[in-house]
């Protein structure tokens, strides 16, 4: 990760913003010590993954789950359709 301090950070502020929503972070030091890290908002935090299927085994879909509430939604609205 690109270490940048603090002076350059400010003179080159909206070209390290761009770099850094692309999805490059960098950090800012000053006096060659890192203050802060800047990265994208929608960026995953250290250690973090986004994961598909994560709640495998915990959640069960019924097999009528597309016609749940069909008996509902016809008394509701079936005059009108």
């Amino acid at each position: 990760m690109q270490t940048i301090n603090i002076h350059e950070a400010k003179t080159h502020l909206s070209r390290l913003v761009e770099q850094a929503a692309r999805g490059e972070p960098f950090m800012i030091a000053k006096a060659g010590k890192p203050l802060v890290k800047v990265m994208a908002l929608d960026a995953p935090e250290a250690g973090q993954q986004r994961r598909l299927g994560f709640l495998a085994g915990y959640l069960a879909v019924p097999e009528d789950f597309d016609r749940m509430g069909d008996q509902e939604i016809e008394r509701l609205f079936g005059d009108e359709a």
